[in-house]
């Protein structure tokens, strides 16, 4: 088990995907042919639910479809795994989400996160977008963790995992290209006179994404690598300097 740190959130929050009916589950969407197979047989997109998940303020059912436009809700100790497109994502307990459409009804535009947090991996293909109360990320084929942090005056916090990120808080700008989870918080208020700021590595593990990527039939870079790198939120393989980080003022 690769290294973690929580902040706010508890250990079996971050282990959900060692559980044996998820990985069971998960065994069989992929036996089963996975999204495309789904698709075909208009089976559910659904991998696996746990408590109370609501779609569009209505109770999620067994065999249900979560597609764009819908507005997706999980309560105390409830979390959802669905994929959309070449895109998986978990939402974890006490969650908002709507997934707003693209070009086609299975193209997921734009991801806004209104509370909790979500893990995804994304395929390549077109732009996307993910907001949350403080900061706006356009992704392409990425690996991603994002958090509304009320413990932490309501600033944000994005990890982008792997691939490219256009980030974006409060006017504020940089380009995230990471290899190994760089990290950002987009801030309520401005702090040291910016609003995007460098965070460390907080409440995701690397084989959260594995299992994710796993879905869509991707792998993450470390594991193309064969090798995982400093996990201190600067986005490298090996150890570099703060000031590399990119929402380090230049």
């Amino acid at each position: 088990m690769t290294q973690h740190a929580l902040n706010g959130r508890r250990e079996d929050e971050v282990l959900w995907f060692q559980r044996r009916d998820t990985l069971k589950a998960a065994a069989a969407w992929v036996a089963m042919g996975g999204l495309p197979a789904a698709m075909a047989q208009q089976r559910s997109n659904v991998v696996e639910f746990v408590g109370d998940v609501l779609v569009n303020g209505q109770r999620l059912l067994p065999q249900q479809i979560v597609q764009t436009g819908d507005e997706i809700l999980t309560g105390v100790a409830s979390r959802v795994v669905f994929l959309i497109g070449n895109a998986s994502f978990h939402v974890r307990q006490n969650s908002r989400l709507r997934v707003e459409r693209g070009n086609t009804l299975n193209t997921a535009s734009l991801l806004r996160l209104f509370n909790g947090a979500f893990i995804s991996a994304f395929g390549r293909g077109v732009s996307r977008s993910i907001v949350t109360p403080t900061l706006t990320a356009g992704i392409r084929g990425t690996g991603v963790y994002a958090e509304v942090m009320p413990n932490q005056g309501g600033r944000s916090y994005f990890c982008n995992c792997y691939g490219t990120v256009d980030m974006e808080s409060g006017g504020n700008r940089a380009l995230s290209e990471s290899s190994y989870h760089q990290s950002f918080w987009g801030e309520a208020e401005e702090r040291n006179g910016r609003f995007l700021t460098p965070a460390p590595a907080l409440n995701h593990t690397d084989e959260e994404l594995e299992f994710l990527a796993r879905l869509i039939g991707q792998r993450t870079a470390w594991q193309i690598a064969g090798r995982t790198g400093v996990k201190d939120g600067r986005g490298y393989m090996e150890q570099q300097p703060a000031s590399m980080h990119p929402a380090m003022p230049r």
